[in-house]
C-alpha cells in the first residue's frame, strides 16, 4: 500500500439516515503511531506470549523478519486507540453507550516490525438498526505500515450504539 492518504471531509454525522449514506465510503484515516519494543514487551507480559520473534531482538534479527515484530493481536488490539485518533467523519448519534460487539473477520497480512509506524483507515461497510434500542455498524479497519506495500491487518469490526 502506498503512503498516500485518503482525504475525507471533516464532519460530524448525527443521524442514522446520514450514516447510512456513507456505507461503502472511507470514514477517514489516523496519523502515524510508532510501534516500540516497550509496547511489544508489555503486550507479551499481559498475554504470556513471549515468543522470541517478539521479545528477543538478537535472535529475531536472525529470522527473515530481520528483528522483532509486534504480535498480530497487539496490532488488532490497537484498533480502539487508533479509532480515537481518526481524522474525517465523526459519528455522534446521541447514544447512551457504545460497545464493541465483535469481529466478523480478521487477517494479519504482513508483519509490523518494531520501530515502524502504523496507521489505520476505516471504511463503513454496513449500518443496521436493532429495533429502536440500538444501531450496529460494521467497519473494515485496514492497518498499514509506513513504507510497506501490504497492510499489516485487515479487520471487520462490529460496534453498537445503544440509545
Amino acid at each position: 500500500m502506498s503512503d498516500e492518504t485518503t482525504t475525507v471531509e471533516e464532519r460530524t454525522v448525527t443521524s442514522v439516515a446520514e450514516l447510512r449514506g456513507l456505507v461503502g465510503q472511507s470514514l477517514g484515516m489516523t496519523g502515524w503511531l510508532e510501534i516500540t519494543q516497550e509496547r511489544v514487551d508489555l503486550f507479551a507480559d499481559a498475554t504470556g506470549d513471549h515468543q522470541y520473534i517478539h521479545v528477543d531482538p538478537e535472535r529475531a534479527a536472525q529470522t527473515f523478519f530481520g528483528g522483532t515484530i509486534a504480535h498480530g493481536y497487539l496490532t488488532l488490539s490497537l484498533i480502539p486507540m487508533l479509532s480515537g485518533m481518526r481524522q474525517g467523519v465523526k459519528i455522534q448519534l446521541g447514544g447512551k453507550m457504545g460497545v464493541n460487539y465483535g469481529l466478523n473477520k480478521v487477517r494479519f497480512t504482513g508483519p509490523v516490525r518494531v520501530g515502524k509506524r502504523i496507521r489505520m483507515e476505516v471504511t463503513l461497510l454496513a449500518v443496521d438498526e436493532i429495533g429502536t434500542q440500538a444501531v450496529q455498524t460494521t467497519n473494515r479497519c485496514t492497518i498499514t505500515v509506513e513504507g510497506e506495500e501490504r497492510p499489516a491487518c485487515i479487520a471487520e469490526t462490529v460496534g453498537r450504539t445503544y440509545f
